[in-house]
């Protein structure tokens, strides 16, 4: 009787609720969830700047576009101190400096016109996000191409190589594009929700495009000389501790506001894509040119100069032999070494002794 009385007066309980109300979730459950639903974030380009802030902002930008702008310079001068076999990492270079530098002035125009001098301050206009849009499409091209240039010197060959590098540029690219849905786009980047899941989805391509790129140097080093692999140590080293700096900036978005931040995040920038784009392709270019003089010493290559890196001479020019083709003939066809068992001696003449 007991338990039927219990029953009865749990059912009239329900009945004084309102409908659904027996179906939610405790109140201390609901709330987390709603709370990091409704948490909005402070975009970066909507939070004015006051006069040292803007300056300081504005220097890093010209002062980063010059820098690239002499790194394109410095790659279009040097592109032929290496041999054909590791072009690619010259065109990739040259594609990563070009376009830093086009983006960097594009950066500088739209910062100019992003803000207007109100009261003492820097306030921002309409198309001040560009100053950060900007750079995601920078790096949706530059970022595949910075994978691409380390690649192109790792002794990966073949189809294994072609597979590496579609994963590896693929990865790059859809970490950038994510992280620009999240940061710019979804919600106009001011939803904490959104900037966590997308930087997460981010972060896992992320994470995809430094194993692969890892594997392939690790697979590479033992086959290089000692300099050869120390300098291509040090430049996996730099690109991908200057690629950590990119998802700290962009939890400054998460977290932060204000004018301070928003100078800090592109000061940040302007010194990681200097280090990472001229530093890592200066080595990346010495790598390639040790391996050229390296080739051109073994007889696997030719050069049409000698090749000297830091005033040190790695080899002297290496000049193609003469080679006669038949007559109606476009390629020369190799022929069999013949077997040393029938070598013979060559008789020498009195004329010979006397040239010896």
């Amino acid at each position: 009787m007991d338990r039927r009385a219990d029953g009865v007066r749990e059912q009239r309980q329900r009945a004084l609720l309102p409908p659904g109300a027996g179906h939610r979730c405790p109140q201390f459950c609901d709330r987390p969830i709603e709370r990091l639903t409704r948490m909005t974030a402070s975009a970066p380009w909507l939070s004015p700047l006051s006069q040292p802030q803007y300056l300081i902002t504005l220097y890093f930008l010209v002062v980063a576009g010059l820098a690239l702008l002499a790194g394109f310079a410095r790659s279009v001068a040097t592109r032929s101190e290496v041999g054909s076999r590791f072009r690619p990492a010259v065109v990739a270079r040259l594609v990563v400096t070009g376009v830093a530098s086009v983006s960097y002035v594009f950066l500088v125009m739209a910062f100019l016109s992003g803000y207007s001098l109100v009261g003492g301050e820097y306030v921002p206009t309409d198309g001040a996000v560009l100053v950060f849009a900007l750079r995601y499409m920078d790096w949706s091209v530059t970022v595949p191409m910075l994978a691409l240039e380390l690649l192109a010197v790792c002794t990966v060959v073949g189809s294994g190589l072609r597979r590496t590098q579609v994963l590896a540029a693929a990865s790059a690219f859809a970490m950038i594009f994510c992280g620009f849905l999240g940061a710019i786009v979804i919600d106009e980047g001011q939803s904490q929700a959104q900037l966590l899941i997308w930087g997460g989805i981010s972060c896992v391509f992320w994470i995809v495009t430094n194993v692969v790129l890892i594997q392939s140097v690790r697979r590479s080093l033992p086959t290089l000389t000692p300099q050869a692999a120390s300098w291509m140590r040090s430049a996996t080293i730099l690109m991908l501790s200057g690629w950590v700096v990119y998802p700290l900036v962009y939890l400054i978005q998460v977290f932060g506001s204000g004018g301070g931040w928003a100078t800090t995040m592109q000061v940040s920038l302007c010194v990681a894509d200097v280090l990472v784009k001229i530093g890592f392709g200066t080595l990346i270019h010495r790598v390639a040119k040790l391996r050229t003089a390296e080739d051109v010493r073994a007889g696997d290559d030719v050069h049409p100069e000698s090749i000297w890196i830091s005033s040190v001479k790695q080899s002297d020019a290496g000049q193609p032999s003469e080679v006669y083709l038949a007559e109606g003939a476009s390629v020369h066809q190799r022929h069999a070494r013949p077997p040393m068992s029938s070598a013979v001696p060559v008789e020498r003449s009195a004329s010979d002794d006397e040239e010896l």
